[in-house]
């Protein structure tokens, strides 16, 4: 099987054909977009919007949201809030999905990438701080890398997987340079760090609400912070920056990023349910903790003692000179029992997108990608079906002999 074949989000899938994770919809759903097409409130002014930014806010700990038409534009207002300039740089995780790296371009900076450590997958806190001690110096007015000359203007720490970042380190050394932190909790809605809601601990916080997330509207993103001005800002720049509605003068160059109140209407209705979403996830990853953690050679995901995890993508790792298979083998063997699996995506400081010959080494994050391999763990993954799965691997691994 060539890596590049999955299955289409929404294609008609065998019966006996188990996806990686796909939407759970079982709430107020049809019922909040019938009254949005009753109404005729479909586009991007209606009470769901409202509704959901406030549902969203106080999920986040947080004072303000603003709702995106998707996660990426929610980074790149943020990174426009945070007074991120061309040739800027800002501080990203290398072991995420592309769209932040691609927002930091948006706004003409580059972004230098950070290292995993490898216990939580996260990104590094002492590769982190190590780099803007090390690697940097202050010229009384900014922070710049001594390498590329470029001032670093912010930090952008993805919580990947459902787990969340150890933020307090990060958090501290962006205070003393004063540095905006931008959260990206777009996997980590509902998990906690030290008992607080991921996505408002940072300057600001962004989420997306993607087809594969813990919660969906399908499409849509949201930008959350403790900031009036940056919320007003927010809202100005998402909605055409519009300074007179009615003249339509417009004083700056703005964006049409604004969430429509009928993805917004199943936004409500999701996280309505997110509290049970999580119970969900945390008991498939508990289930899947039991049988395939006592396997030589299968590292489970790791919760610290400071982190409750939604597991939102249950991620293993696989050593393959104790199992005799590597991950791409074994996501191939799964595939041929119709169990689809993905590996982690590729670490972006070895993207041909954002090669850079200044890049930092991430050794770590490296590590991780080869090994790793996310399990089916959606919301309504049946419990034949989770079997299902651990019986193949079971059964695959047990058939490549250990030496």
């Amino acid at each position: 099987m060539n890596l590049r074949e999955t299955q289409a989000p929404g294609a008609p899938q065998a019966p006996d054909f188990v996806p990686l994770i796909v939407p759970e919809i079982r709430g107020n759903e049809w019922h909040y977009v019938k009254e949005c097409l009753d109404t005729n409130w479909v586009s991007s002014v209606g009470s769901y919007v409202e509704r959901f930014e406030r549902m969203v806010a106080d999920q986040a700990g947080t004072r303000y949201a603003v709702a995106t038409m998707n996660g990426t534009s929610a980074l790149h207002i943020a990174l426009m809030l945070a007074g991120v300039e061309r040739d800027d740089e800002v501080l990203v995780s290398s072991l995420t999905f592309i769209a932040p790296a691609n927002a930091i371009r948006y706004v003409g900076a580059w972004p230098v990438f950070m290292d995993s450590e490898p216990r939580y997958l996260q990104i590094d806190p002492v590769h982190t701080l190590d780099f803007l001690k090390s690697d940097c110096t202050w010229d009384g007015a900014a922070l710049i890398n001594r390498r590329t000359r470029r001032r670093v203007r912010a930090i952008l720490p993805v919580h990947i997987l459902g787990h969340p970042v150890d933020l307090n380190p990060i958090l501290e050394i962006a205070e003393a340079f004063s540095l905006p932190v931008i959260e990206d909790a777009t996997e980590g809605l509902g998990s906690t760090y030290r008992g607080r809601s991921v996505g408002g601990m940072g300057s600001v916080g962004c989420f997306s609400f993607n087809g594969n997330k813990i919660i969906t509207t399908g499409g849509g993103g949201m930008l959350v912070t403790n900031s009036a001005e940056w919320a007003e800002k927010a809202r100005y720049l998402t909605t055409q920056a519009k300074d007179d509605p009615i003249e339509y003068v417009h004083r700056a160059i703005g964006f049409n990023y604004r969430l429509t109140n009928l993805l917004a209407a199943v936004g409500c209705a999701q996280m309505e349910s997110l509290d049970a979403y999580i119970q969900s996830k945390r008991q498939i990853a508990k289930r899947y903790n039991s049988a395939l953690g006592g396997i030589p050679g299968i590292t489970i995901p790791a919760e610290a003692e400071w982190a409750q995890s939604t597991y939102w993508m249950y991620t293993i790792r696989i050593d393959a000179g104790i199992t005799h298979i590597d991950s791409r083998s074994l996501l191939r063997e799964l595939h041929s029992r119709k169990i689809q699996t993905r590996p982690l995506w590729q670490p972006l400081h070895l993207s041909p997108a954002h090669a850079h010959p200044d890049g930092q080494a991430c050794p770590v994050a490296e590590v991780i990608h080869r090994d790793a391999i996310s399990l089916p763990c959606s919301v309504g993954l049946t419990i034949p079906d989770q079997d299902r799965v651990i019986d193949a691997i079971v059964d695959i691994v047990s058939r490549n002999p250990r030496s």
